[in-house]
């Protein structure tokens, strides 16, 4: 028994080092290591530890690790499904593909809506599903007054942004649009615009706010309208700012989508959603629309 809980012990400080999973994290948390703390401080106590406590947070590592083993399962088991129904030669050939479209409740939670409440704005954005099921309907109200809170300078915007789907071991998965070239949607505006909100994949802390972006203007009336924006056009920000150095996207590691209402004009918007995708235009050969800059070039 004594060499289990150093087992335990031993993991326990290869969590708290190295690891950020929840499989590891609840081995942790209850459990503190005892023979290998090098410093107590005085006055205190050991914490003991019952073997009961232990043998719980093993049973919950266990649990957690059959769930986790059952999502590898269904991922593989859904690769294995797209594999089967999809040929090479269609997969080559496909020119559109869709990727959020909104025909029920759970397609509804797939998406995060978010607005300047959050900084003590009076912003609101609901979204709901048409009655027939056929389109998902966003709308709210913007207004544009300032916090009075001494730190706030501009209020005023409504977002709507995809929730990142979670693989096995907390992996998030990431979308491969590299065979697409153009991003699709079938919408029913107002007249206001929106700005696109491509987020690729954070490789590190220094690219949390890094994001790709476009300006659509859907027109205003009872008609559905299919808007297409290249790749190539989409700019990049950081931290909400366009940057001086621009790079082109990386259509293999995109995390999240998003749309952001933010036009300064106090009132209510509404914005019908049909479906969101993708689209290979063959005729669009641009890379990127805007001018890059050489650094540190040689003479």
């Amino acid at each position: 028994m004594a060499s289990f809980l150093k087992t335990l012990d031993f993991l326990s400080l290869i969590n708290k080092q190295y690891c950020q999973s929840s499989l590891c994290r609840t081995l942790a948390n209850g459990h503190h290591a005892r023979w290998y703390s090098g410093y107590q401080r005085p006055g205190t106590s050991i914490e003991k530890i019952s073997p009961r406590k232990t043998i719980d947070n093993f049973k919950k590592v266990m649990e957690e690790l059959k769930t986790q083993c059952g999502l590898v399962k269904k991922e593989a088991i859904d690769f294995m499904k797209d594999f089967d129904q999809k040929p090479v030669q269609d997969f080559i050939l496909n020119q559109t593909k869709v990727v959020w479209e909104f025909r029920s409740e759970e397609d509804i939670n797939k998406w995060v809506l978010g607005s300047d409440t959050a900084i003590g704005g009076k912003s609101e954005i609901s979204i709901k599903l048409d009655k027939n099921k056929q389109y998902a309907s966003v709308s709210g109200n913007l207004n544009t007054t300032v916090p009075h809170d001494g730190v706030t300078k501009y209020s005023g915007y409504c977002a709507m942004i995809s929730k990142p789907e979670m693989l096995a071991f907390n992996r998030t998965k990431v979308h491969d649009w590299s065979n697409f070239n153009s991003l699709c949607l079938r919408v029913r505006g107002d007249g206001r615009p929106w700005m696109l909100n491509i987020n690729p994949n954070k490789f590190d802390p220094t690219s949390v706010k890094d994001s790709y972006n476009y300006f659509i203007f859907p027109r205003g009336g009872p008609y559905w309208e299919e808007i297409e924006v290249p790749f190539s056009k989409f700019f990049f920000t950081s931290h909400g700012r366009i940057q001086d150095g621009q790079y082109a996207i990386w259509p293999d590691r995109i995390s999240t989508l998003g749309l952001t209402l933010a036009d300064k004009v106090d009132g209510p918007f509404q914005l019908d959603i049909d479906f969101i995708g993708l689209y290979s235009d063959q005729s669009h050969t641009e890379t990127f629309a805007y001018e890059l800059y050489e650094k540190n070039f040689k003479k």
